[in-house]
């Protein structure tokens, strides 16, 4: 089991900065990679930056080259660093990660662990 906690969110003025953390616990080693969506009332939950075991990121259009996506390993922890944000940024941020665990007999499965979410709101 993996367990997320997102902190970091909270009210900014256009233009300005944040930091997300998302602080994972339990059996962080069978992490392959960790993601930061982000969803708005009505929409569905988009991906919008990724990072992976070996450190490769990707990131969605709308959020290239403003928002960074980096890890502290000794931590178990990812942020996302956001500047220059608008209003189309505003929506509640969720971390998931997604890993595999093996059973006994050596079959792997597949499991994602979602993050409870932190609102980001910012102001025109």
């Amino acid at each position: 089991q993996v367990q997320l906690v997102e902190s970091g969110g909270g009210l900014v003025h256009f233009g300005e900065s944040l930091r997300l953390s998302c602080a994972a616990s339990g059996s962080v080693s069978a992490i392959n990679s960790v993601g930061w969506h982000r969803q708005t009332l009505g929409k569905e939950r988009e991906l919008v930056a990724e990072i992976t075991k070996v450190g490769t990121t990707k990131y969605v259009d709308a959020v290239q080259g403003r928002f960074t996506i980096s890890r502290d390993n000794a931590k178990n922890t990812v942020f996302l660093q956001m500047n220059r944000l608008s209003p189309e940024d505003k929506a509640v941020y969720y971390c998931s990660a997604e890993g595999t665990k093996w059973t006994e007999d050596g079959t792997p499965i597949v499991f994602r662990a979602w993050g409870q979410g932190t609102q980001v709101t910012v102001a025109s």
